[in-house]
């Protein structure tokens, strides 16, 4: 029956990977995969087991209580991503990210590089990469009418929105997680993964400022003025104020993340209100340009949360559980610590993994696959193979799919032109994490 978890899981897998080719949505794999493999478990009546901290092993278990710790689990995650996309939809409602066009003044080619990586790093790193591409090339497209010229443009930002993103418990759907199941803090995620993340993308950038593509200036950057929302700013600031204040509420209260984004999400809900409230009262109801007073800014922010996205995510995650609960995924890690003695090397495969398929059940069988305590390298290693890997595919992940969607970036074209810059920063960040870590740890 164990055997049969996997082939399902296998099976569904494939599925998911052909998602283009099949024309379906990856979320009905995913879901079904979830489904059947937890109903094996339940009709096959086989023994599950979970994970004692305290003894760090395995421990027999009653079903129901595993199914129950694993969807808590999974929840946390869900809760916490359906927080931070309400909260970026909430500020995109008020124009809030039409601030950041004015960062965006330069004609150089090769300076231009540098603006749109620094941007992706940092904007990714709080709002998460995928937002910050779809953002980046939003404004990329108003600056840049030559296609060849912005996919060029575009996938550099898609580097630099995965680079940003692994550095910050915040900035990639793999990091948030190893950091709600307390395999990484905060502070020390960025205190070892911030050079090697700058490095991953730095040397892309330089390699790309030398091709002969970026030479010179653009015929014109200038974006045509446009009226600014009157409360953007304000509400870009409370926006991203509230999802950086997430990780100090933890340190603070040392409760789960999500009740922090919830905290977030509720003050910035609350001030959008008044906001909208406030315009309604000091303009005339027949003004065509004031919006309904039934048209809550929240409620317009959840209509558009990617629903599709978080039951994938779903179905994902609680498939690994069920490979976990039967200690499948622990079984396997004693194969490969085998198999491969170098962890480095087994964890840098996970980087080339996650640029094939998702990295999001990578991860997740990590962190089912391994015991050691919070903060150990290991954990942070993951975070950033997974992270910053996927670049060196433009489907390796979800910043470069949809990069591959809004501009149309053949997969053959990156893999002949961006992928082996993406390789070189990732091996790059990689020889700096094992550097630092080797130097942290003789200090």
């Amino acid at each position: 029956m164990e055997n049969l978890l996997f082939l399902l899981f296998i099976v569904g897998y494939i599925v998911i990977t052909l998602e283009h080719s099949l024309k379906f949505d990856k979320l009905i794999p995913a879901l079904t995969m979830m489904a059947l493999m937890w109903a094996v478990i339940s009709l096959g009546h086989l023994n599950v087991f979970m994970v004692d901290e305290s003894l760090n092993q395995l421990v027999p278990s009653h079903f129901e209580e595993t199914l129950l710790h694993h969807f808590g689990k999974t929840a946390e995650i869900l809760i916490f991503l359906i927080g931070a996309m309400t909260i970026v939809e909430i500020i995109d409602y008020f124009d809030g990210f039409s601030a950041i066009k004015g960062f965006v003044k330069t004609q150089n080619k090769r300076k231009l590089i540098w603006v749109f990586s620094i941007l992706g790093f940092f904007l990714s790193a709080v709002i998460d990469n995928l937002t910050a591409t779809i953002i980046l090339i939003s404004i990329l497209r108003k600056l840049i009418h030559d296609k060849t010229l912005r996919i060029w443009y575009a996938s550099l930002i898609v580097i630099a929105a995965n680079a940003g993103g692994a550095w910050s418990p915040i900035g990639d759907v793999t990091t948030t997680m190893l950091w709600i199941a307390n395999k990484v803090t905060s502070v020390n995620l960025i205190l070892h993964l911030f050079i090697p993340s700058v490095i991953a993308i730095v040397i892309p950038a330089s390699i790309a400022s030398f091709l002969p593509i970026f030479k010179g200036n653009l015929e014109s950057v200038k974006i045509k003025e446009e009226k600014t929302a009157k409360y953007s700013l304000l509400m870009l600031i409370l926006g991203l104020g509230g999802i950086i204040f997430v990780p100090v509420f933890k340190t603070i209260t040392h409760l789960p993340p999500y009740l922090g984004m919830m905290f977030s999400l509720s003050i910035i809900a609350l001030v959008a209100e008044i906001l909208c409230n406030r315009k309604l009262r000091m303009t005339s109801p027949d003004d065509e340009d004031v919006k309904p007073v039934h048209q809550s800014p929240l409620h317009k922010a959840l209509t558009k949360v990617e629903m599709p996205s978080i039951l994938f995510f779903l179905g994902i995650l609680m498939a690994v559980a069920a490979l976990e609960s039967v200690g499948n995924l622990f079984h396997f890690a004693e194969w490969l610590n085998v198999a491969i003695p170098n962890i480095d090397l087994v964890v840098m495969s996970l980087g080339f993994g996650s640029a094939v398929i998702d990295n999001v059940p990578l991860v997740a069988a990590s962190i089912g696959m391994y015991s050691e305590s919070v903060d150990n390298p290991l954990w942070h290693f993951i975070a950033f193979s997974a992270g910053t890997g996927g670049s060196m595919l433009i489907i390796g992940s979800a910043a470069g799919v949809v990069a591959m969607g809004m501009e149309k970036i053949d997969f053959f074209w990156y893999l002949k032109n961006i992928s082996w810059i993406a390789l070189l920063g990732f091996l790059g960040g990689s020889g700096a994490f094992i550097l630092i870590r080797t130097i942290l740890i003789q200090y």
